[in-house]
């Protein structure tokens, strides 16, 4: 979380910084291209202060209501960061470009632009450096692109999105400007901004698209779920492993349910401690599986030495029920 909100801190210091510089130097010099950055800018700017805001209430401690704790919060907050990259970002700056081009006004000392571009560039290429560097810290050596969809922790993810239409947009502007004032063609400044508004909302859904299944249940990776099977399976007494359920309630939680089956003929100590050994080697493996429960389906004989019949047991150091009637 610590390094989530230095990205996030990065993003915000950036985009105030640029969104002021970009605002002034429209209204120098006239620039629809100028004017759709600086309106990207401060949406950014917002989206970071609402990214710290569902953090903050993701930490709250689970209660009666809410047994699971509020990890979901971060997802509700990044879906409603996307859709204001989708309607004020992308949204404002379409029509800004649209406006533009049916009434071109020509370009007032371009120079103004080049130079709050260049800046911008620095800036936004520092946060977006900030916000890399923290992903990749987070990969555990997988391939960037295969890491990126399969992060469940939107804040860097979203920071990242951001800051990569932020200088593609920067270089769309600098192209439209340069051609609109090389040219003496007005409209292309407007047709620059009708460019960043496009791939503003272009990122947007793809923000809008990752929220949306976190929000609505997204489970662990079906191959990892093949890979706890291999695992309950390996052990001696396992015939069968039921459907394997589970979902992500927040950016490193996720809850995972087995159901085993065993032989007929299994005594309830040794399906207790094969559940227990399944257990530990799980959560050894997949340390972002902080809920697990393990159910016997098929449940094992009484002790014939004992007399002990099955019974349901629950461990109440990490709720994992380790035997069902």
């Amino acid at each position: 979380m610590a390094e989530s909100k230095t990205a996030i801190y990065g993003a915000i210091g950036a985009n105030v910084a640029i969104a002021v510089t970009k605002f002034v130097v429209a209204g120098v010099t006239g620039s629809s291209a100028m004017l759709s950055e600086g309106i990207h800018s401060a949406v950014d700017t917002f989206n970071g202060i609402l990214l710290l805001v569902g953090l903050r209430l993701s930490q709250r401690p689970a209660t009666p209501e809410h047994p699971f704790g509020h990890g979901k919060e971060l997802y509700f907050w990044s879906l409603i960061v996307a859709v204001l990259i989708f309607g004020l970002g992308g949204g404002v700056s379409f029509y800004e470009g649209i406006q533009h081009i049916r009434n071109p006004e020509p370009m007032r000392d371009p120079m103004w632009n080049y130079i709050v571009l260049a800046a911008a560039f620095v800036f936004e290429g520092t946060s977006f450096t900030i916000a890399l560097k923290q992903f990749i810290g987070q990969t555990n050596g997988q391939p960037f692109w295969t890491a990126l969809h399969r992060s469940k922790d939107p804040t860097t993810y979203t920071v990242l999105a951001e800051d990569s239409a932020a200088l593609a947009g920067l270089l769309v502007a600098a192209v439209g400007i340069y051609a609109s004032h090389r040219l003496d063609m007005p409209a292309l400044d407007g047709a620059a901004s009708v460019v960043i508004g496009v791939l503003l909302v272009g990122v947007a859904v793809l923000l809008i698209r990752e929220s949306r299944g976190l929000l609505i249940g997204e489970g662990i990776r079906p191959e990892t779920a093949r890979e706890i099977r291999a695992l309950a399976l390996a052990h001696p007494g396992v015939n069968g492993v039921g459907e394997i359920l589970s979902m992500y309630i927040g950016p490193d939680d996720a809850l995972v349910t087995i159901d085993l089956d065993f032989d007929d003929g299994t005594a309830t100590d040794q399906a207790a401690a094969t559940i227990s050994t399944l257990q530990r080697e799980v959560r050894a493996r997949y340390p972002m599986i902080k809920r697990l429960f393990i159910e016997a389906g098929s449940p094992p004989e009484a002790d014939q030495t004992t007399g002990a019949v099955p019974f349901k047991q629950v461990d109440p150091t990490n709720g994992v029920v380790v035997a069902r009637a």
